[in-house]
């Protein structure tokens, strides 16, 4: 049997951030995961994340900003937001913030990379090539078993597993969850006319749809949230129907849109965990939560998580305590479920707030978007959240 201090289920870009942050500390750490990222190419794929400026100062942390942006990474410095056949629109740029960007849009491949290459750096780092099997708590430690025959031991094993999390159930962690009742279709378009590195998106009564802005002027990444019929019919219809109807519901805004690649379909359920703790478990990431892509804000949060875990780990260290206990992550569990909650509300007081197409909704809407958008301080104060700082 080999013993760890940390072991870390999932090999993502959330599971790899805390390990990655971890660099510096005394401990031993385990990264059990079945799929090694691929080398990357020239050839673009469609699940991309709008990085915030936390999430970036993060990456510059650990070291691993500079490489993203060599692989490819587009910062954006405006956002539009409007709704379909209604005057309901508000505007967001850096004036006033004292940034360059209010964030960059990478491919989540990308981001997976940079941090794998740096943690294999790391002179206390093991990777596992496995999946877990078995998990059994003792007062002391963890054991988990892998489908490789190994054996392992730790003191707190961390769930980085994704949405679907092997942890969060072998633990019987309580789940609450939601179905938005949309499914996600995510591609990649060419455009008539440039993006002009502004993120657009655009609300109608029973959609949502994201362009963000890519590396070529007149490349984006879509996400277009639809009931899941629609998404499944636009996912198979005949290209040049996509197209004309992708280009009608997006006003046209950038003029003719042609498909690059193919197209994915991802069902849009939110989560969240009851516990994000337990003596010797903690859940970062898409286990513990996932909310609705609208703001493409999943993965900052996970960021934080990440981070925050850090932190409590680097202080038990010094301190000498048991980081395994759940006296000790009480702390952890607290802050990140309170964010996680706020972020629920917000996006689903966002999505409540465009559902519908009642007249008089529409026009209080207009409104208050309108009325907002010429509100400088409050238009600051909403942007500087969306960005983390």
């Amino acid at each position: 049997m080999k013993t760890f201090d940390l072991v870390i289920i999932g090999g993502g870009m959330v599971g790899l951030a805390l390990a990655a942050s971890l660099a510096q500390q005394p401990l031993t750490i385990a990264v059990v995961e079945s799929f090694p990222p691929t080398i990357p190419t020239e050839r673009l794929t469609n699940r991309v994340s709008a990085l915030n400026l936390a999430s970036q100062e993060f990456l510059t942390e650990l070291e691993v900003w500079q490489a993203i942006c060599a692989l490819r990474a587009t910062a954006y410095d405006q956002m539009q937001v409007w709704e379909k056949d209604s005057f309901a629109q508000i505007q967001f740029d850096t004036a006033g913030l004292g940034v360059a960007q209010l964030g960059h849009i990478v491919e989540n491949h990308l981001i997976r990379y940079a941090l794998w290459q740096k943690v294999a750096e790391q002179k206390n780092v093991e990777f596992i090539t496995a999946l877990p099997q078995n998990i059994g708590i003792t007062e002391s430690n963890a054991v988990l078993s892998l489908n490789n025959g190994q054996m392992l031991s730790a003191k707190l094993v961390v769930g980085a597993d994704g949405a679907n999390s092997w942890l969060r159930k072998q633990a019987d962690m309580p789940l609450i969850f939601r179905d938005y009742g949309h499914s996600a279709l995510v591609c990649n378009v060419e455009t008539a006319e440039p993006h002009t590195h502004c993120a657009r998106q655009i609300f109608a009564a029973d959609s949502i749809l994201a362009f963000l802005p890519l590396h070529q002027e007149n490349l984006c990444s879509i996400v277009w949230s639809l009931p899941p019929e629609q998404a499944d019919e636009l996912q198979h219809c005949d290209e040049d129907e996509f197209n004309k109807r992708l280009s009608v519901a997006f006003d046209n805004k950038l003029g003719f849109c042609r498909l690059v690649g193919e197209r994915n379909v991802v069902k849009l359920t939110a989560r969240y965990a009851r516990d994000f703790a337990r003596p010797r478990i903690a859940l970062i990431g898409d286990a513990a939560h996932t909310i609705h892509p609208l703001a493409g804000l999943g993965v900052n949060l996970g960021f934080q998580d990440a981070r925050c875990l850090s932190q409590e780990i680097s202080k038990n260290l010094a301190q000498g305590v048991d980081l395994g206990e759940y006296r000790y992550l009480r702390y952890y569990e607290r802050s990140r479920k309170t964010e996680a909650v706020k972020m629920f509300i917000a996006m689903q007081g966002l999505k409540d707030l465009f559902n519908g197409a009642n007249p008089l909704k529409k026009l209080i809407r207009g409104i208050g978007l309108s009325a907002t958008n010429k509100m400088t301080l409050i238009k600051e104060q909403l942007i500087k959240q969306a960005m983390g700082i």
